[in-house]
């Protein structure tokens, strides 16, 4: 690998990752958060058979990611000579139409109903996975250095934080009414507009954020070997970590918007708290912004997300062991238990480059495409034990599909329990991950760029 003689990295390329990872999140966060919801209170759909669409959706995944993830270490498409940006090029628009597909109110029944819907979460699957892992992988040729990737990394993390919290907060008030109950056609215009902003970030990232780095042109021709990679994964223990960390943490991501509106309908009866929840998160990422990076300078990245998610599940095992009866002190305890899974979506991405220079340090195997695709695969698991646990759930308590039923009892205060639930199992998954498996601390991840920065000179 060889850097090129261009433009130095600047906040151009920070702010073109920012608007990277808020093209992907208006689709993504909105068909996490809501599709389940309206799948079973606007189409009449069980939550039993999305749990099933979900876990089917992740077995074809299981085959798809690594196809595709594996296409920029095959191929370079264009005479640009960059290496991802011409497959966000490809699936940018496909992924914004999904988006409106999977929020369309059509009118089938019974069977054609549910292949509509799974022929629609399967195109945004796909459709997710040809622009989510270029543009992931993209960070480690903007540059190779290790301070640049961190500040790709905190640019990540800010791209789907402005989302959820300037778009998504307002979904509640936009698509209930004053008594709680769904207004369909707004979730199908929110559809559109956010395909259309989707479509204008990705734009935006593409012009804004340069490659720098390139690889030989050797690769082109020679045959490319997948099994050398999954020998590199398999021996890669950072990165087994930082995936085992990861499923935790999609599971939070993933599991409680999905879940949450439920919550916030059925036990508090309050829709629009949800958009107070949503906007309190502001000034921790005011705090955390300047925060994180010094005490990762001090600490090292790995001990710093180790404060966090300790700060979280001690928060998580007081919501879930004391059933909090009002709405707003819910709400505050949640705030504060967001605080340490901010740190972790601030730094995960930095450590996933790490992971990426890891595998040339120790095995001298570098196909960044296609491990990224299988980090990505990790997240889809996370997402899918996430929304089928939470269908599956949801049927197990006896909810019962359709806008405007009464559910029981029973069924509120268990609601409640799996809402919980989730944040307990993510903090446990990312203490195993971060705090067990995952072995680059301070001095090590030093040792190893001053090693590769040599090699590579």
């Amino acid at each position: 690998m060889n850097e090129r003689n261009v433009r130095p990295f600047s906040k151009r390329d920070e702010i073109g990752y920012v608007f990277g990872d808020m093209a992907g999140s208006f689709v993504n966060l909105f068909v996490d958060a809501y599709f389940l919801t309206f799948c079973t209170y606007v189409l009449g759909i069980s939550p039993a058979w999305m749990g099933s669409l979900f876990l089917a959706a992740r077995l074809w995944d299981a085959v798809n990611d690594p196809i595709m993830g594996s296409f920029p270490d095959r191929w370079m498409l264009g005479k640009s000579g960059d290496k991802f940006k011409p497959w966000i090029k490809i699936f940018m628009i496909p992924l914004a139409l999904s988006g409106v597909l999977c929020f369309s109110k059509v009118p089938f029944e019974g069977v054609a109903l549910h292949a509509w819907v799974a022929f629609v979460y399967v195109l945004y699957g796909m459709s997710y996975t040809g622009t989510s892992m270029p543009f992931g992988a993209m960070a480690s040729v903007v540059s190779t250095d290790p301070i640049d990737r961190s500040k790709l990394s905190r640019a990540r993390s800010l791209g789907g934080t402005f989302v959820g919290i300037a778009a998504l907060s307002f979904v509640p008030v936009v698509c209930f009414d004053s008594e709680s109950n769904i207004i369909p056609e707004r979730f199908t215009l929110l559809a559109v507009i956010f395909g259309i902003l989707s479509v204008v970030c990705y734009c935006l990232l593409l012009h804004l954020t340069t490659e720098r780095v390139r690889e030989e042109k050797k690769q082109n021709t020679e045959k490319f070997n997948y099994g050398n990679v999954l020998k590199a994964v398999v021996k890669n223990r950072p990165l087994i970590g930082v995936m085992v960390a990861t499923i935790g943490s999609m599971l939070y991501i993933t599991g409680s918007n999905q879940i949450r509106s439920y919550v916030f309908k059925e036990y508090y009866g309050n829709t629009s708290a949800m958009t107070l929840l949503s906007l309190a998160s502001v000034p921790i990422i005011i705090i955390c912004f300047p925060l994180v990076p010094k005490l990762v300078a001090k600490f090292g990245k790995k001990t710093t997300l180790m404060f966090g998610v300790i700060s979280s599940t001690v928060l998580s095992v007081i919501i879930f062991a004391v059933k909090i009866p009002n709405v707003y002190v819910y709400s505050v305890l949640n705030v504060l238990a967001m605080i340490g899974q901010t740190v972790f979506t601030m730094l995960i991405w930095a450590l996933v480059t790490d992971c990426l220079d890891y595998s040339e340090w120790k095995f001298h195997e570098r196909s960044d495409g296609s491990m990224y695709s299988l980090y990505t695969f990790s997240r889809k698991i996370g997402s899918t034990i996430a929304s089928a646990g939470v269908s599956f759930g949801l049927q197990a308590i006896g909810y019962i599909s359709g806008n405007n039923v009464v559910q029981s009892d029973a069924t509120i205060n268990n609601i409640y329990m799996l809402v919980a639930l989730i944040p307990v199992l993510t903090c446990v998954l990312e203490l195993i991950g971060i705090g067990a498996i995952f072995n680059l601390d301070k001095e090590q991840t030093k040792e190893m760029y001053a090693e590769l920065k040599q090699r590579r000179e």
